[in-house]
């Protein structure tokens, strides 16, 4: 069974608990009792500089040449940031100069996808033909003009591109019942996560606390509320297979840099895939990460990465305009539909009433029989307009109106 978000919702950052890529929360969110450096102004980090977060500015030169010297290079991201795409191609540009034995894993492809992903960086496929293969819609369904880019950048340098993933119903199955609630041989080979950090805890506990998954209430938050450690597994389960991904790369036998194209969210601080790669004796890993300049300094914290990149806030081109969003996550029926499996809180779907469970029938009075039919829909929807959907719930039909806002913001 096929399952994906919508064209329409905001994949990641979309990341953790369902991963919160899965229930939309973000990792994005820097913990209060982190010690900071700087003061909250707003160019703590002027676009196209480096800063080591505690430290101060540092050359691009210098930058390059510490994270070629790594096992593992880890590059973060907002997923739907044109500029952090941008600034992932330069870095990348910069550290093939140095150690063209590279191989680029991405966090996009679960690794049931790994053969497009060679037919692709080996020419045996068109763009179509590589995301129609790797099931992009399915996988991710971001635009995939911001990642063509790096796909490109592989191939046309015969680079080895790695599916990092798991599928999602895997990850869905560790947040309802733990980690050791799940089969063994349901894990995609997963190991057993390292067990997380203190500071880990006190980083998500708040934003779990804040966007309780849809919107119910998981009893008072505590480290040891039984929902949060579920969803703190589930984020782990992600970090760990994405480590265990990259630490097979980073141990064939020419020793090739390995660079992980991934969610800020399973960078900072080293809670996430750096501290599984630790566990799995991976101790040599660079962290760099995009930054919004304008952000508040305050934010800038010690030991946040190795080295943060100012960039310049996206602009939106008049051709360029954002893709709506319903805010679901979706798979398709056996007997046509697509089921409801996740609803975004605070998105348009949510305020129609739409509810996990549900099943959309039909969008726009269209009959919904294949994945790419919401997503076509959604995406063909003008900015002020309604759409009519017709669900099924339990044994009772129920017409529903998703109302699409009038103006979109574009960026994050």
């Amino acid at each position: 069974m096929k399952i994906f978000w919508s064209a329409i919702f905001a994949p990641f950052s979309v990341y953790v608990g369902l991963a919160l890529i899965a229930s939309g929360l973000s990792l994005d969110i820097v913990s209060a009792q982190t010690k900071t450096a700087g003061k909250d102004n707003l160019d703590c980090v002027p676009a196209g500089n480096w800063i080591v977060p505690g430290d101060g500015k540092i050359s691009g030169t210098e930058v390059i040449n510490r994270a070629a010297r790594r096992s593992v290079v880890l590059l973060g991201e907002m997923h739907d940031n044109p500029e952090h795409h941008r600034w992932q191609l330069q870095t990348l540009a910069a550290l093939h100069a140095l150690r063209p034995d590279m191989v680029i894993g991405f966090e996009m492809f679960p690794r049931r996808v790994q053969k497009a992903l060679d037919q692709w960086v080996a020419g045996e496929l068109t763009e179509s033909q590589f995301l129609a293969a790797s099931d992009w819609n399915a996988v991710w369904s971001t635009d995939a003009n911001l990642y063509l880019p790096l796909f490109r950048f592989a191939r046309m340098n015969r680079i080895p591109m790695l599916a990092l993933n798991i599928d999602t119903r895997l990850r869905k199955s560790v947040s309802t019942h733990g980690f050791s609630g799940v089969p063994e041989h349901e894990r995609e080979g997963v190991m057993a996560p390292a067990a997380p950090s203190t500071a880990y805890l006190d980083y998500l506990l708040p934003i779990y606390s804040e966007h309780e998954r849809g919107g119910k209430k998981n009893g008072e938050a505590s480290r040891d509320n039984p929902n949060f450690r579920r969803f703190v597994e589930s984020q782990q389960l992600w970090d760990r297979a994405m480590a265990q991904a990259l630490n097979s790369a980073a141990g064939r036998t020419e020793r090739p840099l390995v660079i992980g194209i991934m969610g800020s969210g399973h960078i900072k601080y080293g809670y996430g895939v750096p501290h599984q790669l630790k566990d799995l004796g991976v101790t040599d890993v660079g962290t760099l990460l995009p930054w919004n300049s304008g952000t508040a300094c305050g934010q800038i914290a010690m030991g946040l990465a190795d080295a943060v990149f100012g960039v310049a806030l996206p602009s939106v081109a008049s051709h360029e305009r954002p893709r709506q969003r319903l805010g679901i996550r979706f798979e398709m029926a056996q007997d046509g539909g697509a089921r409801i499996l996740q609803v975004e809180k605070g998105s348009i779907a949510e305020a129609a009433g739409i509810r996990e469970s549900d099943v959309i029938r039909e969008a726009a009075g269209v009959p919904v029989k294949q994945m790419d039919d919401i997503v076509e829909i959604v995406k063909r929807q003008a900015p002020g307009t309604w759409l009519p959907l017709k669900l099924k719930r339990g044994g009772d039909t129920i017409e529903s109106i998703a109302k699409f806002p009038a103006i979109l913001k574009g960026g994050e």
